[in-house]
């Protein structure tokens, strides 16, 4: 944990989107998640309704414009539904934001005080690539649902019998060509992140389309941050398409620790969740039943579900991707079980980057 930016993890994930009463429906059926709190016109919010819905420590608000012209109807006329806030827990918010800020991030809210009956909640914001933000937020003094204004609501529908997600793993961003060293080195000064992984060349690249990624982490490794960028290749690559799609850097996906990826995807499968497909050649590959080792399910399990499987030094990891979950081809979600592994399932780059070229294609987008 740096000393001068204490982090202690995530606090919400912010998006914002044309209808937040359907993507609270959506992500309440499909993604499994339980609605807690809401605020709009009826709460005395006249621009703007919000949904807080929760997973475990997993939270996601989904804030909608009420009228035409607010910032967020502007930001989703320009770039279609998506991430706006990755929401920090910061035990010191006044402390962290000056020296953010110092240290030449550029600060967005001066650190203010939210109070109810319920306590009070410290926060503050400083800009990152895009026109994404980090909300610094200190409820340690609150008992209320989410945060003063907000009103507390019951579940949109009746939530399974076992979550389907616990908590954040990672938040991926998309940067444009040439500037994920710039972020990289953002997130180093301004709030003491390391470098945890970085992935460059034949690593991350296929016979068409090819990108760079390294990840920063807090400490703790509870706050980690893939950061993105195209590489010249000879097709148009899935962050250009982003890029293009999103106009302009912003949260490319959000990957969701799940301690059993094979219900959970089964029962996303039955709500109507799209996951890319993984043909049979990556299943039947005697390389990957021979570098995977023993793991927890059987391999036809995993192709059932078309589930990836990739291990390291540490352990090993299952993890699965969403198509879009909008109509522009920008957000997805990816889903993720660790056993031990820390890292990202490097081993299944080139058979994730194939199946999202399929996807491209398919959209006239490769």
């Amino acid at each position: 944990m740096s000393d001068v930016f204490p982090v202690n993890g995530m606090d919400s994930v912010v998006f914002a989107v044309g209808n937040a009463k359907q993507a609270a429906h959506y992500y309440s059926t499909a993604f499994g998640m339980r609605l807690v709190a809401y605020k709009g016109p009826e709460t005395g919010s006249r621009d703007e309704v919000a949904y807080v819905l929760t997973s475990g420590s997993a939270r996601f608000e989904l804030r909608g414009p009420v009228r035409p012209g607010t910032p967020v109807a502007r930001h989703v006329a320009e770039h279609g539904d998506g991430v706006i806030d990755l929401a920090l827990d910061i035990p010191d918010v006044e402390g962290a934001y000056a020296h953010a800020v110092g240290a030449g991030a550029r600060g967005l809210v001066e650190p203010y005080t939210l109070e109810d009956e319920r306590g009070k909640v410290v926060m503050a914001a400083i800009a990152t690539y895009g026109e994404t933000r980090h909300t610094l937020v200190d409820r340690s003094n609150y008992s209320g649902v989410y945060l003063p204004g907000y009103h507390e609501a019951g579940p949109l529908v009746e939530p399974p019998a076992k979550r389907f997600f616990q908590a954040v793993d990672h938040c991926v961003g998309n940067v444009e060509l040439g500037r994920m060293d710039e972020w990289v080195e953002f997130y180093q000064r301004v709030m003491g992140f390391t470098n945890m992984a970085e992935f460059i060349g034949d690593d991350i690249a296929t016979e068409y389309s090819a990108l760079m990624s390294k990840v920063v982490a807090n400490g703790t490794r509870k706050v980690k941050f893939p950061l993105n960028e195209p590489a010249v290749s000879r097709k148009k690559s899935q962050i250009d398409e982003y890029l293009e799609f999103y106009g302009g850097p912003g949260v490319q996906h959000i990957a969701l620790a799940t301690n059993d990826i094979l219900r959970t995807v089964a029962a996303m499968r039955e709500a109507g969740v799209e996951f890319l497909d993984t043909p049979d050649s990556y299943y039947d590959d005697p390389e990957l039943r021979a570098r995977i080792g023993q793991v927890r399910a059987p391999i036809e399990e995993l192709r059932k579900q078309r589930i990836l499987v990739d291990r390291d030094e540490d352990g090993y990891l299952l993890q699965i991707f969403t198509k879009p979950v909008q109509d522009r081809p920008t957000v997805f979600f990816e889903f993720i079980e660790r056993h031990g592994s820390l890292g990202f399932g490097k081993g299944n780059f080139k058979a994730l980057f194939e199946a999202i070229e399929r996807e491209q294609e398919l959209r006239g987008n490769l």
